[in-house]
């Protein structure tokens, strides 16, 4: 059995994320932090475990062997590296941190404490993204030349998220540091090392923070990823599309259309293929990783790179350019 502490209730996936460990079975929920006691104390009751004001306090208890990290992601460096310190796992939302350089702390805390990491990248263990992945590894694509994702919802237009998630000194950003996320860690995932980052970021309901983002990477390959996002969009089907100079590859939802040279069909034109099967959620993977000694999925260097990306993007926008990424072994 494996009891955790839930390290704030400021993200909107935490309830989710509670629900989700307590419907497990090999999981107890031993005690609540949050940098707003009352909101924390609350939700401690309603979990039946126990409320801590002080963070320090909590990591001290000796029925805490891991903490789910949703608190606001400016306090996510502090939060975790004062947890890793303390010898507990950690199971963080997305994202890591607001740069490399607290990444690169909080990765220093947890080699050195031996204890296991996982990020929240639900959008790594679904059908049409281990299709893409699979489809690359064995080069029924050959070079790719384009990716393009979009992700959103009218959370911003329809005012169903809580106000304080445009306030740029907690989130860091807006659309694209949430929902943006998930586009991000995809084009990593897939294409590499990138190289150029230009970012086009919007404000549609006059909040401090984007709603509305799009920014364009080229990577080290040659390929070019178009990453979009938004929290004001009315019913907004999911898009991913992949473009290679021997095949194509279009998913929307779990709806998935494939073309290929290689192809083995009878017929030429596009084809329906058998979607791999999906994989556990991160969080699952991370309990099962600690309770049975196992690799961990979605791991530092995977958050470091997610960083990488989303720091780039803010400077691109802020000072209207493009961010040129340092190359491995360049100067």
């Amino acid at each position: 059995m494996l009891n955790v502490a839930m390290l704030s209730k400021w993200h909107v996936h935490a309830e989710g994320y509670a629900n989700h460990l307590q419907s497990l079975g090999n999981v107890n929920i031993t005690a609540v932090w949050d940098e707003i006691a009352d909101r924390g104390s609350a939700w401690a009751s309603q979990l039946g475990a126990a409320y801590e004001s002080d963070l320090d306090a909590l990591l001290k208890r000796s029925d805490v062997d891991a903490v789910v990290v949703d608190a606001p992601t400016s306090m996510h460096a502090d939060v975790m590296i004062a947890a890793a310190n303390a010898g507990k796992h950690i199971f963080t939302e997305k994202a890591m941190a607001l740069t490399v350089a607290e990444c690169d702390r909080i990765s220093e805390a947890v080699r050195r404490a031996g204890v296991k990491f996982c990020i929240s990248f639900p959008a790594r263990t679904r059908p049409p993204q281990l299709l893409a992945k699979q489809l690359l590894d064995e080069g029924l694509l050959g070079a790719v030349t384009l990716l393009r994702i979009r992700n959103g919802h009218d959370g911003a237009l329809n005012n169903w998220l809580p106000e304080y998630w445009y306030d740029e000194k907690q989130a860091g950003g807006g659309a694209m540091m949430d929902l943006g996320c998930h586009p991000m860690y995809l084009a990593s995932w897939l294409l590499g090392q990138p190289k150029r980052i230009t970012s086009m970021f919007s404000h549609f309901t006059g909040r401090a923070v984007e709603d509305n983002a799009q920014c364009s990477i080229e990577f080290a390959n040659n390929a070019v990823a178009l990453l979009e996002t938004s929290l004001v969009t009315y019913q907004t089907p999911s898009a991913f599309e992949l473009y290679g100079t021997e095949g194509t590859l279009i998913a929307s939802g779990e709806n998935v259309r494939f073309i290929s040279k290689h192809a083995d069909s009878r017929l030429p034109g596009w084809i329906s293929l058998r979607l791999p099967e999906a994989q556990p959620l991160p969080l699952t993977q991370w309990v099962d990783g600690i309770l049975n000694d196992g690799p961990m999925p979605f791991g530092l260097e995977d958050g470091t790179k997610l960083t990488e990306l989303l720091e780039a993007a803010y400077i691109a926008h802020r000072e209207r350019r493009t961010v040129e990424f340092k190359q491995p072994g360049g100067n």
